[in-house]
Parts: C-alpha cells; structure tokens; sequence
C-alpha cells in the first residue's frame, strides 16, 4: 500500500489519470443513482434490483453485437443504447405493475424484500440465458496516449453520452407534462391526486422510466467495463451510496458525490488493490449512514 502511495507522490500524471478515470466512470453511477432517486423520492420504494436493471441492458448491448445471437445483424455496441432505452422502460412498466404497484403502500421492509427477490430471479434467468462468464461488448475504439497519459476513447464516448443522457432527463422533468405530474406526486401525492393527476399512472411512469436510464447506463458499462450475472448488487450499492449522502432531490449533489465515488473508487483501487474496490463501496456506505445518523440526533436535539 506504501509503495503505490509514494507512486502516486513520485508521479503525479498518475493522479491526473485516476482523476480522469474517476470523472469518467462516475458520471455512470450518476445517471444510475439519480433513477434511483426518481425511485424512492416518488414512490418512497427502496428499489434493490437497480444494479440488475442496469446489467440487463449491458447483456443487450453485448448480445446484439455478438454473432453468435445476431448473425449477420451484429451490430456495435453502441447501437444497442436506444433498444436497451425501449426495452427496459417497457420491462419496467411491466414490473411495475406484476410486482411493484403491490408494495409502494406497504412498509419498507416489503419493499426491500420483493425488490431483492425480483433482483435474484433477474440475475439467474440472466445466468440461464448468457452462462456465468464475464463479457464484455468491445466497442473497438482506440485509446490516445500522451506520455504516461492516457485517455480512453471508449471512456469518453460513454462520458459524452452519459451528459446527453442526464440532461435530456433533467431537461424533461423540468419542463414536460408527465414531469411537472412527477414533481408534484413526489412533494405530495394525496394533493396530486385531488388535482386530477393520475398518480399511479405517474408510479408507473417513473419506475418505467428509472428502468430505461439504468438499461441506458448498463449499456455503457458493458463497453468500457465488464459485464456479469451478478454483478448487479455493485451497482445497486453505488447508487445507494451517493442517493444517501447527496439526499432527494438534490441533483447537484447527486452529481457530486456520483463523481466522487467514481474518483475515491479509482484511487482506493490502486493503493489497496483492484479486490478491494467492491469493499470501498461498502466502507462509503457504512460511513454515509453514519453521518446521516449523527446529523439526525443533532437535529432532534438541536429542536428539542
């Protein structure tokens, strides 16, 4: 650990590089902890199978462009990024009303538990259908370097991509119909519903959609990263830390702290070893909890 912290002292374009890789993989988990936001800021639903919706749309991507699924249709990966949009929003939609709509009035404890269960059952019909190998969607893009500088094309691709994505999504819930309803429902559904707003229909919607934007980020993670059955809880527990720290409804925040956690992962994988990156995650969430337990007993100390 020593020796690759006085690297890092010694060779400080190394910091730059892990800072760029950091911002670069931390604007995904951005778009897949602001779908989880959407989530539990509307319905109040502590949504676990996040991390599989978005390895559905990583095995999209991969599958249409691998021949031995799509023949002579095999396209690249990137193509697979409106398919994955459209088929997991229509696969939300779908859940919502199988599974989901049975629980948003239930205690969190339902909630967790069907949303884990649903997060089992995706991740072995996925292992049934694609084995357990790890994949990856090769995007043949080259990497420029400039010394011991270098910057992925496929990094930056999925980078721009996941800025386009965010902002078409903000852009939407700020100025459309059905975002303006998903506001409202989220500040008070009793008040929505007595103003003519179809609140389940909004339920549907915003899960539907939360389903499209991970599907959307999986596709990108199966091209600069590798792709899993279960790998799914990995994402699910990113998502959960930067929604925890940054709160609902806070996008900068979100913002901030998704970019951050791509950085802190980066740097805690090189000193202390790619194996403990998963561990990393769990550390930040265990701290973030922490913290939000300390700031509550001030509160409620300071109000008394």
């Amino acid at each position: 650990m020593f020796d690759n912290i006085s690297v890092l002292v010694q060779a400080p374009i190394l910091n730059l590089q892990l800072l760029i890789d950091g911002v670069f993989v931390g604007a995904i988990f951005v778009l897949i902890a602001y779908g989880l936001a959407l989530v539990w800021g509307v319905m109040n639903v502590k949504n676990l199978v996040q991390g599989d919706f978005v390895i559905m749309g990583g095995y999209i991507a991969w599958a249409m462009s691998n021949p031995k699924y799509m023949g002579d249709y095999a396209v690249h990966p990137i193509f697979g990024l409106p398919v994955a949009i459209v088929f997991m929003f229509g696969f939300g939609w779908f859940i919502y009303y199988l599974i989901i709509k049975r629980v948003v009035y239930r205690d969190l404890f339902t909630s967790l538990l069907a949303t884990f269960g649903l997060a089992i059952v995706i991740a072995q019909l996925l292992n049934h259908l694609f084995g357990p190998e790890v994949q990856v969607a090769e995007a043949g893009f080259p990497t420029w370097t400039a010394g011991l500088l270098s910057v992925s094309v496929t990094k930056l691709v999925a980078f721009v991509l996941t800025i386009i994505l965010s902002a078409t999504v903000i852009v939407f819930m700020k100025y459309s119909r059905m975002g303006q309803a998903i506001r409202a429902t989220a500040q008070d559904a009793r008040a929505a519903k007595v103003m003519g707003i179809n609140t389940e229909r909004v339920y549907a919607f915003t899960y539907a959609l939360n389903a499209a934007i991970c599907g959307a980020a999986g596709v990108l993670i199966s091209m600069i990263w590798v792709i899993q059955p279960f790998f799914g809880l990995p994402y699910s527990l990113r998502a959960f830390v930067v929604v925890t720290a940054a709160g609902l409804g806070n996008i900068p925040g979100i913002i901030t702290y998704g970019l951050g956690l791509g950085a802190i992962e980066q740097f805690g994988g090189f000193v202390l070893g790619a194996e403990y990156q998963q561990a990393i995650v769990v550390g930040m969430l265990v701290l973030v909890l922490i913290v939000r337990q300390i700031q509550q007993s001030r509160h409620r100390q300071a109000v008394i």
